[in-house]
């Protein structure tokens, strides 16, 4: 029988990730990087708090610096926290991502090296042989069946969109069990509510593109805390907003609703991160425990987020405020 992991096993990492919280990217920083007098001056933030320099006129650096940092995180986290299997949960989405990438570059006939993110459980270029050569069984976790239906899809119908919607299915359903596995109530609760998240875009994205319920059930994911066939009536009957009335999403649910009926999608999409946020951000009340690390994650991840948001938007000359309004809440 495998040891049961305490709180107390997390003493080390805890208190190491609470100093590394310093340099995260915090809301002042991010501020110094929009009113910076240069997209250089604004990379200069980033190289101060560890990450690794960059050239302003290059795309592609930003993003060999943003996977720098990345893999950086994964792997200390993967030394040092007592239970890996934490980590993974966060993992899961690359594999996926890296799987989409392969299907459709193979159905095109191109390369898909330059989409492919090194950042899952599975070495990403293996991930990719092995999805193109149908060797699905090699592939981590529950994946071999979803990418096999997915392939079958993609062939039969030549539609990206429906095999990503049985990658997208699968994505949330091996998350959800993932975090369920950790025994972490903290962890559930986080891949939950970015279920009703995802679920709740989902819904407003449909009704505006003017799609029926059938559309609409194949687009949405178990697991979460709403029911799906609640988020489907609700959705049906003009009220998209009801599920979410005293939940989390509250915000988003009212913002979705005018987003359903034509209105601005960019506070809507805004408001859903923030309250996926706003869950993760009670591991800072946390003094040790598996909730530092999650927090610590989510953390990050939110901070790849803002440093592609407001360096891609420098690099193109976009206005101050523009890059505000597309900024989600730091962590921090």
């Amino acid at each position: 029988m495998a040891k049961r992991i305490k709180d107390t096993d997390y003493l080390f990492i805890s208190t190491n990730l609470r100093a590394q919280e310093r340099n995260l990217l915090t809301a002042a920083r991010m501020e110094r990087m929009i009113e910076a007098a240069t997209a250089e001056e604004a990379a200069k933030v980033l190289f101060e708090i560890g990450y690794n320099e960059f050239s302003t006129d290059s795309v592609a650096q930003l993003g060999q610096a943003l996977a720098a940092e990345r893999e950086k995180v994964f792997a200390e986290l993967y030394r040092f926290a007592p239970d890996k299997s934490v980590v993974d949960v966060f993992k899961v989405k690359y594999d996926y991502h890296n799987a989409k990438a392969a299907l459709k570059a193979q159905a095109q006939g191109v390369e898909c090296s330059r989409l492919l993110v090194e950042a899952g459980r599975m070495e990403a270029e293996k991930l990719a042989l092995a999805v193109q050569n149908g060797s699905y069984d090699a592939l981590p976790g529950t994946m071999p069946k979803a990418v096999k239906e997915a392939a079958e899809v993609l062939s039969t119908t030549g539609d990206p969109q429906r095999s990503d919607f049985v990658l997208d299915q699968a994505y949330y359903s091996e998350m959800l069990r993932c975090a369920e596995q950790t025994g972490s109530a903290f962890l559930k609760r986080y891949v939950q509510v970015s279920i009703d998240a995802a679920n709740l875009r989902s819904a407003v994205r449909t009704l505006r593109l003017g799609k029926g319920g059938d559309f609409l059930r194949r687009v949405l994911f178990e697991g979460g805390s709403v029911p799906v066939s609640r988020v489907t009536s609700a959705a049906l009957s003009g009220n998209i907003a009801e599920p979410y009335r005293t939940d989390t999403l509250r915000t988003a649910g009212e913002l979705g609703a005018e987003a359903a009926s034509g209105g601005p999608l960019t506070a809507f999409e805004k408001a859903c991160d923030d309250a996926v946020t706003a869950v993760v951000a009670e591991a800072k009340h946390v003094p040790f425990g598996i909730e530092v690390v999650i927090g610590y994650l989510v953390a990050k991840e939110i901070e790849f987020t803002a440093v592609r948001i407001i360096m891609s938007s420098r690099m193109a000359g976009i206005d101050g405020d523009i890059i505000r309004e597309r900024l989600r809440e730091s962590y921090v």
